[in-house]
């Protein structure tokens, strides 16, 4: 039969049923375990990733030697890549998870019915969270440390570009926490990388509680329209940076840089730039345009921009012209040394142009006006919005939460940074003596 699945894809699904029952199971047990035991479940993790580095790189490098094969792009290597330090900043990430207030059994409010109904609203785990994310390792650390602090089981599927350095990590955490007393099941990797698992786990609506996809545009658009479990969006991010009327622009330089070369494969890496008219001598603009130029950066300029490149290419020889600006160009997330460049006549035209092409993600304004800055923190819709900063702050660690989930773009139940308390919701605890309606 044309309909039949395949002996994969009937593995699959028994690999996804068997890991979500068991996760059920675990969260059940594991709502209940004090603060305690989770954090030293997480010094426990953190233990082991530094015993099992060995392990983990060298998987991590099988990974990497077949994306490098198959002609990946550097950036997207670079998203893979594990070495000694971003292992440390994972076990450095476990410690101040451990470290952090535990949101379960917070009390959020409290208060006395005219029929004597005491009625409190606590904060409880979501239960199972099934996460699907592509190809950056370290999410499977931040997720495993998130879900167990907040009290919550995750099946985790990670991409076929990372299933060694996943399936080393998973096993190496899972190992550890079991060993302090949380339930097997806790911590799980979907092993295959058939995309009927990944189907599977989108419509497991009895065992999983919350889906969260983590990556680009096309995954989040795919578990969005298949899954029929609730989810939370993480989003993409085509971010920008305006340069107002009286930016300072040694400080711009400064931040623009960052926020584009640090580590362009990021999703708070700007991907526009908007210019005022009038924000700094055409001779300066030009300086801080051919500086990106020379740090590799591919700039595509609005006929404005272009134009006024040219009328100073005569005198900078080394200054390249710009590629035409698309209308694509100003929607895209490039992930890479690419960068859409707009001229704009004031304020508004930069907050709309935000408004209309941005992604809800991050946003920032150079300025030394505090109007304007409150003018742009007021009207721009994003969940993070900087005035005087990179927008590269955009990340669970930077904001003190220790790790994040994601970061949502979306309104409903959480928006930014996903810590500890957005991987929780509340139940309402009811006392009486015996009341009746």
């Amino acid at each position: 039969m044309e309909n039949e699945p395949t002996p994969s894809e009937i593995a699959a699904l028994a690999e996804v049923d068997a890991k979500v029952k068991a996760a059920k199971a675990a969260a059940q047990k594991l709502a209940t375990v004090g603060t305690a035991i989770k954090n030293a479940a997480l010094l426990a993790m953190a233990d082991a990733l530094h015993e099992n580095r060995r392990e983990i790189l060298i998987a991590n490098s099988r990974d990497v030697g077949v994306a490098q094969s198959n002609g990946v792009a550097p950036h997207m290597v670079d998203r893979l890549l594990l070495n000694d330090k971003r292992v440390n900043a994972m076990r450095d990430g476990l410690a101040q998870i451990a470290g952090l207030p535990d949101p379960v059994g917070n009390i959020l409010g409290g208060w006395r019915r005219p029929n004597g109904l005491q009625i409190s609203k606590v904060r409880v785990p979501l239960g199972v969270i099934g996460i699907i994310y592509e190809s950056r390792p370290n999410v499977t650390v931040d997720a495993a440390a998130l879900c167990l602090k907040s009290g919550n089981a995750c099946v985790l599927r990670g991409g076929k570009e990372a299933i060694f350095s996943n399936t080393a990590l998973t096993h190496t955490l899972a190992r550890a926490v079991e060993s302090i007393g949380i339930p097997r099941g806790a911590i799980s990797l979907i092993g295959t990388t058939d995309r009927a698992a990944a189907r599977a786990l989108m419509t497991a609506t009895k065992y999983v509680d919350c889906l969260i996809p983590r990556g680009g545009a096309s995954l989040i658009e795919t578990v969005v329209r298949t899954a029929t479990v609730p989810v939370i969006e993480t989003g993409t991010g085509n971010c920008h940076i305006y340069l107002d009327k009286d930016a300072d622009m040694s400080l711009a330089e400064r931040i623009v840089v960052n926020a584009k070369c640090s580590r362009p494969s990021v999703c708070n890496a700007v991907e526009t730039l908007l210019i005022h008219e009038g924000a700094a001598p055409a001779l300066a603009i030009v300086s801080l345009l051919q500086h990106l130029q020379e740090l590799g950066v591919e700039l595509r300029g609005c006929e404005r921009t272009t134009r006024l490149v040219a009328d100073f290419q005569h005198e900078y020889r080394s200054l390249k012209p710009l590629t035409p600006a698309t209308e694509d160009d100003f929607r895209t997330e490039f992930n890479d040394l690419v960068l859409a460049v707009r001229i704009v006549d004031s304020i508004e035209d930069a907050i709309a142009h935000v408004n209309e092409y941005g992604t809800r993600h991050s946003e920032a304004i150079v300025t030394k006006s505090y109007a304007n800055a409150q003018k742009f923190t007021d009207e721009i819709d994003a969940a993070a919005v900087y005035v005087n900063a990179s927008t590269r702050f955009t990340d669970g660690y930077e904001f003190g939460f220790g790790a994040e989930i994601g970061i949502s773009n979306q309104k409903l139940h959480a928006r930014g940074p996903m810590g500890l308390e957005e991987m929780t919701t509340v139940k309402y605890i009811v006392r009486g003596t015996g009341q009746v309606r």
